[in-house]
């Protein structure tokens, strides 16, 4: 399995299909972890809960995802655990899945960085 780090994932975030694992109340920011000085998440990221991507069917994850198999894809978290479950799930269904272990703890202290 592949990480990918902030730096590359800051050099390259208009070109890569990001999934946030996320609950749905983490991603939209109403409620994130209190260690984390800003909420929300990274822009263009969508949402799918770890939990529930590992109840879908192998045709349910690809029309959710709305990607070719083979397709490069980052998922992310709070802390990098999630997502790791994630991208080992993705990796077997034949995504080129990479996991942003920083996730939402790092990309959320950098002001520099965009939030959505």
């Amino acid at each position: 399995m592949t990480d990918i780090v902030l730096e590359e994932l800051v050099r390259r975030l208009a070109d890569l299909p990001l999934l946030d694992v996320r609950t749905t109340r983490e991603y939209d920011g109403s409620a994130g972890q209190p260690c984390d000085p800003r909420q929300g998440h990274i822009p263009g990221a969508r949402n799918l809960d770890v939990y529930r991507l590992m109840e879908l069917t192998t045709e349910e994850v690809r029309t959710e995802l709305a990607l070719e198999p083979g397709a490069e894809l980052i998922a992310y978290c709070h802390s990098g655990a999630r997502s790791a479950i994630a991208t080992q799930l993705l990796r077997s269904l034949g995504y080129d899945a990479r996991n942003y272990v920083g996730s939402w703890h790092e990309w959320s202290r950098h002001d520099d960085l965009p939030i959505e």
